[in-house]
């Protein structure tokens, strides 16, 4: 029968059924696969059998660290350390400012489900939630066999990962924040996103988005040693820049077309006189 031990996220399985592992979702097969790297197969094999036939006694959580004692070839159980380097608070800090920016994300970890892309939230912090090689999971065994991981801490790897399809967050409680912690703050950090901005005063509207005239007037006076005006030259006006204008012809009329445009850029130049006067006009008492 399985037997279970309490840890700190709640009973820990010490022994897989005859099914084994089965379906996973996928973050307890990329747990796996860390120790599946393991290249000593013969060991690996072993460690299955004492994780299928209950040769783990106890699992326990003390503080971040995993603890169990692993039935070997010796009268008493070996002792067995396992645990992860813990994020600092600053580190944490960014990891969960990142979470509460995708409701998705608390969604999804409320319902017990390790979001696909959670590692783009620890990315934040340049660090990761997964293990990324296998020598980065800390571990220690009492038993004689210097090789590490051995097949006891082998055998627990297999329960954690059996636990990890339980409660993915046994593995943010190996990193330093358990469930509770990681929640609260999520939640506090979101009400804080949401009452902030009735904290502060919104930013004044710019008066030219009330009166759009103001976009072409310019009221301070103007610097002659930082601007100069002057009229366009020949051939740089609007009307010379824009080419022939597609103008109806009427025979009867032969010059009207050079007339009129002439008198639109007689006009033109007038007006761009009138700007340049009331321009440097600007500031002063004395009108244009």
């Amino acid at each position: 029968m399985t037997s279970s031990f309490p840890g700190a996220s709640g009973a820990i399985t010490t022994q897989l059924g005859q099914q084994g592992l089965g379906q996973q979702p996928w973050w307890v097969e990329q747990w796996m696969e860390l120790i599946h790297s393991y290249r000593f197969k013969k060991r690996l094999e072993r460690a299955w059998t004492y994780a299928r036939e209950g040769n783990v006694v106890s699992i326990r959580f003390e503080g971040r660290r995993v603890h169990a004692r692993v039935q070997g070839t010796d009268p008493d159980p070996y002792k067995v350390k396992l645990w992860l380097d813990v994020l600092n608070d600053e580190d944490w800090g960014y990891v969960l400012e990142a979470l509460s920016q995708k409701a998705r994300w608390s969604a999804q970890l409320l319902a017990g489900i390790m979001p696909a892309d959670i590692e783009r939230a620890f990315a934040a912090s340049g660090k990761r939630l997964f293990p990324f090689k296998l020598q980065e999971v800390r571990s220690e065994c009492s038993c004689p066999d210097k090789a590490n991981p051995c097949k006891h801490i082998s055998a627990v790897y297999y329960l954690m990962g059996d636990r990890f399809s339980e409660d993915p967050f046994v593995l943010f409680q190996l990193r330093g924040r358990t469930r509770s912690q990681l929640l609260g703050d999520l939640a506090k950090r979101r009400r804080e996103g949401v009452a902030a901005p009735l904290e502060h005063a919104p930013h004044p509207t710019h008066p030219a988005i009330v009166d759009p005239a103001r976009w072409w007037r310019y009221d301070a006076p103007l610097d002659p040693d930082l601007v100069v005006i002057t009229p366009a030259m020949e051939g740089e006006s609007g009307l010379d820049g824009a080419g022939p204008l597609p103008l109806a012809e009427e025979p009867r009329f032969p010059e009207a077309n050079r007339l009129f445009l002439e008198r639109l850029k007689a006009h033109g130049t007038a007006m761009a006189q009138q700007a340049m006067v009331r321009a440097m006009a600007t500031g002063n008492d004395t009108d244009a």
